[in-house]
């Protein structure tokens, strides 16, 4: 079966001392298996693999070297097992048959692996062979112990994504055991099947965990096979489900209408220096229908890099204010945090409009200060941090939630920060506030309508007039003393310069460049520059001087990690240089590029790699090159990443969607939707059935 073999040769062929690993699996083994998110018998059911092995067929030594590079399984005797220290350490193992011999070379392994591997043993070797400079020669080969006629499996072996400690032999044994015990009632009556085209649940289960021999192979691997149908359909119906019950729930809650655009919203946009764009203006007109409703807005507000949100965000919560209620607005970083708070504060203030800021790095007198302020009601708009979250933050008539860079911040953050107008002797008809979460990253459509089906978004496409255009080059590493220059040249005809690196302090794992050492490079080589450092691990004052010196001109070239990556705004920084681009993500460097760009000299972002490039490094460059549209970056970074890495699952909470593919399966999609609705209205108990079996207690964290 060689499609599956090649499909899975890379992933397989590193695998170390798997009784070990299995032993150390066993020692809390529900503790490994929470950690994957296993805590039930279903859990386990719909650990569904991430791939098959082709252990069915056995080939000669001879036969196996003369096949290229492809995954083979061959079986022998071994006949030399030596632990060799040049060029380094390594295990090397020599098995023979009657057709020939091959050495399994081992970078990484344990000294039991010696005894385990002592010469006359009969081993069963599975990996991609190659041909060294001692011959044939496989890698990291996933092996195993056998006796002479032992029979070859007659399914496809499955292969669970698996944590660390955990052993796929255990992980199958779980399986196998949760398996015998789980109610395998179709949760989708048979009427609704055959209109639908579904195969049934348990069936579909069964033959994913154990494919037949005669499978088809090729739809078993591209997840076209009737059974994964069924499975995408009931994970995408369950993810409907809960989306729209959460809006209908958030309906059912109320909030306080927030109907008056008066004094503050029209002093604020007589002030501004600029006119609204019409993008601004539709958006706007949007957010403040959704405010005059008494049940709680969830809006998502995208906008390309210096579209203008945060304009848009002020004169929401000046509609708050205007009301009679307070507004907050929450941003991941400080440095983000603080540039919001300097702008809406320079706003606001002058309106004898009150804004206070809160931060984990003030001292003990300020956020004293800060938090009476908050309490009374002096002030009425409030930036900050996650510090906003904190027990000691209450809010006096808290009416407005803004969050900006919503995916960046955990699902309980979100929720704790909603929250803080909750009143505890209501808690059964809490009023909350309205919540306006505000990306960069554009989502696409697909995207948006799969898994923000509970909120309205709203899209500024429209960038301010008089932004100058950003040219993009894609430059080597080896090109760096030409970048120096183009950097000096720049600095002495008064323009700023940013220098990105990806690191702070040097890693023996990623040898890169580093933003200290770059910065003690770059002050040796432009002594008559003014070189400023801007990193992660800096006192926040520190960081603070160093922005503020790059704000008013006094720093020529700042070099930073990517704490710049949002909410830095200098008009005069045209110039931007990103080591290692290879290394960043197509969303990091479209947020990144913005940076530049925000004034009316011709920018350019430099975007510097060190080779050989991957497939994937090479198409996120050429991405950057062609284009600066940030839907379309967005469109492809969603193709090269797959949505639970785009939305940020990691900062998000658990990935919604385990094996449906939004790129192929939006049929499916629209499909689960129209389903869920009818569900909703006619079948509840359906509706109950399905989500404990797909989501268990996990629907309340949805997307909040």
């Amino acid at each position: 079966m060689p499609a599956t073999a090649k499909k899975t040769t890379s992933k397989t062929s590193n695998r170390k001392a798997p009784a070990k690993a299995g032993a150390a699996g066993a020692a809390k083994p529900e503790n490994k298996l929470a950690k994957l998110g296993l805590h039930s018998d279903m859990d386990l059911a719909l650990h569904l693999p991430l791939r098959y092995e082709d252990e069915t067929t056995l080939m000669s030594i001879a036969e196996a070297s003369m096949r290229g590079l492809q995954t083979v399984q061959v079986e022998g005797v071994v006949t030399a097992c030596d632990v060799q220290f040049r060029p380094r350490r390594q295990l090397v193992v020599t098995v023979g048959d009657d057709s020939g011999q091959l050495v399994m070379r081992f970078l990484n392994f344990y000294g039991s692996q010696t005894k385990q591997l002592a010469e006359g043993t009969r081993v069963r070797v599975r990996g991609e062979l190659r041909h060294g400079f001692f011959g044939a020669e496989m890698v990291h080969p996933q092996y195993k112990v056998v006796n002479e006629g032992a029979p070859l499996p007659d399914v496809l072996t499955p292969v669970y994504p698996a944590g660390e400690g955990l052993s796929q032999a255990f992980l199958r044994k779980s399986i196998a055991s949760a398996m015998s015990r789980i109610d395998w009632q179709d949760t989708l009556p048979p009427s609704m099947l055959e209109t639908l085209k579904l195969a049934a649940f348990e069936p579909s289960v069964r033959l994913l965990h154990n494919p037949p021999p005669d499978v088809d192979e090729h739809a078993l691997v591209e997840r076209s096979h009737p059974a994964w149908i069924r499975m995408k359909f009931d994970e995408l119906l369950a993810q409907q489900l809960s989306l729209k019950r959460a809006q209908a729930a958030r309906r059912a809650k109320t909030a306080r209408a927030l109907p008056v655009t008066g004094r503050v919203t029209a002093d604020l946009i007589k002030q501004l220096p600029f006119k609204l764009t019409g993008a601004q203006e539709r958006v706007l007109e949007e957010i403040r229908a959704d405010l005059r409703h008494s049940f709680p807005m969830q809006r998502l507000l995208q906008g390309d890099v210096g579209s203008g949100k945060t304009v848009v965000a002020a004169l929401a919560a000046a509609q708050a204010i205007d009301s009679g209620f307070q507004a907050v607005l929450m941003a991941p970083t400080e440095i983000l945090a603080e540039q919001h708070f300097r702008k809406i504060a320079a706003w606001m203030e002058p309106l004898d409009v009150g804004v206070a800021w809160l931060s984990g790095s003030q001292k003990k007198k300020e956020k004293t200060e800060a938090l009476a302020h908050i309490e009374s009601g002096a002030a009425r708009l409030v930036v900050g941090t996650h510090a906003l979250i904190q027990d000691t933050v209450q809010f006096e008539n808290l009416g407005l939630v803004i969050v900006d860079e919503q995916h960046r911040f955990g699902v309980g953050q979100r929720l704790a920060l909603r929250n803080k107008s909750f009143n505890p002797a209501e808690a059964d008809n809490a009023t909350v506030p309205h919540q306006l979460m505000m990306s960069a990253t554009p989502i696409p459509r697909t995207l948006a309508m799969t898994y923000y089906a509970d909120l309205e978004v709203s899209v500024i496409d429209e960038l301010p007039p008089g932004r100058s255009p950003i040219v993009t080059r894609v430059i080597d590493q080896n090109r760096r003393d030409e970048v120096i220059e183009r950097v000096h040249a720049a600095a002495l005809e008064g323009k700023q310069i940013y220098w990105v690196c990806p690191l702070i302090e040097e890693s023996e794992a990623l040898q890169l460049q580093t933003a200290t050492d770059t910065h003690a490079a770059l002050s040796a080589a432009l002594p008559d520059l003014n070189i400023g450092l801007v990193h992660g691990r800096m006192k926040p004052v520190e960081k603070q001087i160093v922005m503020e010196g790059f704000s008013r001109g006094a720093v020529h070239v700042l070099v930073a990690t990517t704490v710049i990556e949002v909410g830095v705004d200098v008009p005069n920084a045209s110039l931007m240089v990103i080591e290692h681009a290879e290394r960043f993500g197509l969303s990091q460097l479209h947020q990144l590029r913005g940076r530049v760009g925000r004034g009316s000299a011709a920018s350019v972002c430099l975007l510097m790699y060190q080779g050989p490039l991957g497939g994937t490094a090479k198409e996120r460059l050429a991405t950057m090159r062609e284009t600066t549209d940030g839907f379309e970056i967005a469109r492809r970074d969603l193709d090269i990443r797959g949505p639970g890495e785009f939305l940020g699952a990691r900062q998000s909470g658990d990935a919604m969607l385990r094996f449906a593919d939004l790129a192929t399966d939006q049929w499916l999609v629209e499909k689960a939707r129209d389903t869920a609705q009818a569900l909703l209205q006619h079948a509840p108990d359906i509706v109950e059935r399905h989500l404990a079996r797909w989501l268990g207690g996990k629907e309340d964290y949805l997307k909040v």
